[in-house]
């Protein structure tokens, strides 16, 4: 598994023009599985997540019961730790990559009011 792990992480670079991937939460009352597709950023290990409904989405309040979550990607699977964003320069980063990615942003524009004000979440996969 851990040789899998770490093939999945050299990927994290071509996944990164997939369209959606795929979480899985737990629920923070049943314990059931529960799948989003959502839209994502890649910044070297780790997958970035901007929730709309900041941390009033279920799966946002899913992750902070339960941070251990799954990721797929086209046809891989891995398991991997949810996080709120607190630093600064890390949302910095994020939030005109998912700009450009998914609303053709471009430098010097002003960010549009998801990319500027959605919660970021990074999902970092286990090694």
């Amino acid at each position: 598994m851990k040789n899998e792990s770490n093939e999945l992480l050299k990927l994290l670079p071509q996944l990164a023009k997939e369209e959606y991937c795929y979480l899985t939460t737990r629920g923070r009352k049943t314990g059931k599985p529960h799948e989003i597709e959502i839209w994502f950023g890649v910044v070297g290990d780790t997958l970035y997540l901007l929730s709309g409904g900041g941390g009033e989405s279920d799966w946002v309040k899913n992750l902070r019961a339960n941070p251990e979550v799954t990721v797929r990607i086209g046809k891989y699977i891995f398991a991997a730790t949810a996080r709120i964003v607190q630093d600064i320069g890390e949302e910095s980063t994020i939030r005109p990559l998912m700009a450009a990615k998914y609303q053709e942003w471009t430098e010097g524009r002003e960010l549009s009011e998801w990319a500027r004000d959605a919660l970021v979440v990074g999902i970092d996969p286990h090694p």
